[in-house]
């Protein structure tokens, strides 16, 4: 008989977030504990958060859910930024720092995401690591249920929490807002905590509001039509269309300013499974977090973060596939078929190259989209776990979990999203120095390096000006590039969806 083994007490002197007081393992007897082990910048771990919200509240009175946060980055390990993240993807259970993973060590976990199940009596009775376990485990907690029902182990008691939504709540004008795209026509704004995109003046009047502010996939006209976090952009200036990554809803959408209409383009609305190279018609293929766009010519290219792929849309078949990357979480570089991704979150284009912000690697990389069609590092040190914090040449360079990249007069403006900062890259060279951003995170105007930022993930230039979607700071600043000089744009009647109705938009 295989000895049964008692789940390790969690520690009470960590810090604990959406909850008033510490958990323990104690306390939750008589109910089906969860452990996620999670970390906040990893497309896996987020990918299981709606799993874990369905058996949330199909179990609400048997089942308690616990993060347990285990830190990939340095910037991660910093208690405000993992409340932020709780903030921006919606989670409504406790979750626990695990300084030094300690916990992660004491459960003997090896990889994220990691799921412990615990009984009701409090011994561990399984471990599932990866995405895409929900029916298997719904299946377990049914069975275990059942089981300590006839055993009379099981306290069904629904738990009250006290939530850093309820503390903090996203009432501010933009919310997390992921990508910006500056146009002849504007400005766009994808709103992604609002589930919206917002069209402005450069003088910040609000020209249209595109979606209804609740999360959702709906097509339709802009006040109806439902977006889920969206976030990159591409514009096609001849025929006024805006395409957009509907990130998690897994679709392409298209947003047509002469009707003022949204449609979808690409994607099932169900998350993709499939990590090998392939393809289909737009409608009928699965995508899988699809984060960023650019358009060349009649092609839409695509970071696709959850596959770690690059892939093309042509908008005139409407064929979309896969255009480079194994599906290999990992940077090498070479032939479109051999190249690796690492949760590609950027996307640029000189013409004959795009240009990737490849966030897990920390990473800049060049994809040919012209003979000889290949794949290269720009700068960074193109390892999991090389990131940092250092300007030089080439693999000597250090970045942390870049999202954001923009090509434009010959140089490549990065947002270094988890040292605050915003670098400039030479593509040829692979040069990269901080031009923005002192490395504290923060929000404050001024003059290069004497400028902060808070996690900034999107970039877009236009003419002598660079907007920057300043993401955890729910704002968008601008560069005037000739003296670097930053401000922070104000958005003339902008409110949070139900704090105020905007009129004749």
């Amino acid at each position: 008989m295989i000895p049964r083994v008692r789940a390790p007490e969690l520690p009470q002197n960590y810090s604990w977030l959406n909850t008033e007081k510490p958990l323990s393992l104690k306390q939750a007897r008589g109910r089906v504990v969860i452990l996620d082990f999670w970390t906040y910048c990893c497309i896996n771990c987020l990918h299981i958060l709606p799993n874990l919200k369905y058996l949330e509240q199909k179990y609400k009175d048997s089942l308690t859910v616990i993060g347990v946060h285990s830190a990939k980055f340095d910037n991660e390990k910093e208690t405000e930024n993992i409340r932020q993240a709780i903030l921006r993807y919606d989670i409504e259970h406790p979750v626990v720092v695990d300084r030094d993973f300690r916990i992660w060590e004491g459960y003997a976990v090896r990889a994220w995401p990691t799921l412990i199940i615990i009984d009701p009596e409090g011994y561990v009775i399984g471990q599932i690591s990866g995405e895409g376990n929900r029916d298997t485990l719904d299946e377990l907690i049914q069975k275990v249920i059942q089981q300590h029902q006839e055993k009379g182990t099981i306290n069904f008691q629904e738990i009250s929490l006290t939530l850093e939504k309820q503390r903090q709540p996203l009432i501010t004008p933009l919310a997390f807002p992921g990508k910006v795209l500056a146009t002849p026509t504007g400005l766009f704004i994808a709103d992604s905590g609002h589930h919206r995109l917002i069209m402005s003046g450069f003088d910040g009047e609000i020209l249209h509001l595109i979606g209804s502010g609740k999360s959702g996939l709906t097509d339709g006209a802009f006040n109806e039509a439902q977006f889920f976090a969206p976030q990159g952009m591409a514009y096609d200036a001849e025929n006024e269309i805006l395409y957009v990554a509907d990130t998690e809803n897994h679709t392409l959408r298209r947003v047509d300013l002469k009707r003022q209409v949204v449609e979808a383009i690409a994607g099932t609305g169900e998350q993709s499974r499939n990590i090998l190279p392939h393809g289909g018609t737009g409608l009928e293929t699965a995508l899988n977090s699809p984060w960023d766009l650019v358009k060349v010519g009649n092609t839409l290219f695509i970071a696709m973060a959850g596959p770690h792929q690059i892939w093309e849309m042509d908008l005139e078949t409407s064929i979309i596939k896969t255009y480079a990357g194994t599906g290999a979480e990992a940077c090498v570089d070479g032939s479109l078929t051999e190249s690796a991704f690492a949760q590609p979150s950027g996307i640029s284009t000189d013409g004959n190259e795009l240009y990737i912000a490849d966030s897990e690697v920390s990473s800049i990389r060049g994809v040919g989209i012209v003979e000889p069609y290949q794949v290269r590092t720009v700068c960074g040190s193109g390892s999991l776990f090389g990131f940092g914090d250092v300007d030089g040449l080439g693999e000597d360079v250090r970045l942390q979990h870049c999202l954001g990249v923009e090509y434009a007069e010959n140089f490549l403006w990065v947002a270094d999203t988890y040292n605050h900062k915003i670098k400039l890259v030479n593509p040829s060279t692979g040069n990269c120095q901080t031009v923005l951003g002192d490395g504290t995170s923060g929000l404050q105007d001024g003059q290069g390096k004497n400028t902060r930022f808070f996690e900034p993930s999107g970039l877009s230039a236009i003419g002598s000006y660079l907007y920057i979607a300043d993401t955890n700071n729910h704002a968008i600043r601008r560069l005037r590039l000739n003296t670097l000089e930053v401000t922070t744009l104000e958005f003339l009647g902008l409110c949070a969806p139900d704090v105020c109705i905007p009129v004749n938009l």
